[in-house]
């Protein structure tokens, strides 16, 4: 037998018995990762959702926004109040805020008008607190306090709102905001 056909032969049995398998090409020092699927089980992040979402809308309803109630009286004719237990804070447009016990004509005559501030414990806070005691001493009830607020035009919002936080802080029961009175003005005019 010639040699080419002993190859033949030979190559013919050994190629029966081999799988040949794609060639794969390989580059030099770079190995290749196997890649296996994977498959993300989403039931515990959807239920940690729903739970944020029930958490979140749960805490918005506890914290609503607190309103203060402001009962405005109806028109008519002035209701009389006694001097001993009445206080009135004038309001003016420079953020200064002055006070009077009693009638307005009286206090400005006499010159008991005083100028103070729209802190808690020095200002109007210390008056309406000191206000009450001098009540309590005289055996009336603190609560028959009846407070003035006459902002004048000029005044800003903010202190109106200071006033009438001053108001639930004390525990004020009997309060107004009014119109100054003509001698109440004038008097503002002059000492601004």
């Amino acid at each position: 037998m010639e040699l080419s056909s002993l190859m033949n032969l030979v190559c013919k049995n050994f190629m029966d018995q081999i799988t040949i398998q794609p060639m794969r090409t390989i580059k030099a020092g770079v190995s290749r990762m196997v890649k296996n699927k994977l498959k993300i089980d989403m039931t515990p992040m959807v239920d940690l959702g729903f739970l944020l979402i029930s958490f979140f809308i749960f805490t918005t309803q506890i914290n609503k926004p607190t309103a203060m109630n402001l009962n405005m009286p109806i028109d008519g004719p002035p209701m009389p109040t006694a001097k001993s237990k009445t206080i009135t804070f004038l309001m003016s447009g420079n953020n200064k805020l002055f006070y009077y016990a009693g009638q307005g004509e009286d206090a400005i005559k006499n010159n008991l008008v005083s100028l103070i501030t729209y802190d808690e414990k020095n200002g109007m806070g210390k008056i309406i607190r000191e206000k009450q005691v001098q009540l309590a001493r005289l055996g009336i009830d603190k609560k028959e306090l009846m407070v003035l607020i006459k902002p004048a035009k000029e005044s800003i919002y903010k202190n109106a709102v200071d006033a009438l936080d001053e108001m639930t802080i004390n525990g004020v029961t009997r309060y107004a905001i009014v119109k100054p009175d003509l001698p109440d003005l004038k008097w503002l005019e002059k000492n601004e």
